[in-house]
């Protein structure tokens, strides 16, 4: 019982340690995982800023507003439902959000009118990141 209990204290001195609280929330694993997916939420809500130059949301009118908004907000809804199938079925071993999202960028798709789309030729590799994120990779 010694050892472990220096274990702490050499781990508290070195990493730190932090404490969720909460009223509604029992279950410690729980309450890591949705604080977690807050955090991701958070992080992406930052780069979209950066990425949709949301940083300054001046616009000519109401409706280019809520237009970027709503954008911004289905944009984090997709990136919350990754995070999550991620963490299920533990993509996270082998990529962060970031390196599979670039993974799949690769991916074509070249669309004319009054034709159907091509899409260039998809990995194995991809194709298993489609399969664990249970959605149907491009034809």
């Amino acid at each position: 019982m010694k050892t472990r209990e220096e274990a702490v204290r050499v781990a508290r001195r070195e990493h730190g340690f932090f404490a969720l609280i909460s009223n509604e929330v029992k279950d410690p694993i729980v309450a890591l995982s949705t604080y977690r997916s807050k955090d991701v939420v958070e992080k992406a809500f930052g780069n979209l800023k950066e990425r949709l130059n949301c940083r300054r949301l001046l616009t000519s009118s109401d409706e280019s507003l809520n237009g970027k908004l709503f954008v911004e907000f289905v944009a984090l809804i997709y990136l919350a439902y990754i995070n999550r199938k991620m963490q299920e079925k533990g993509l996270y071993k082998d990529y962060t959000m970031e390196k599979m999202l670039l993974e799949l960028e690769s991916i074509q798709s070249i669309c004319e009118p009054g034709r159907a789309p091509i899409v260039c030729n998809v990995l194995e590799k991809q194709r298993k990141i489609y399969e664990a994120m249970e959605v149907m990779p491009p034809q």
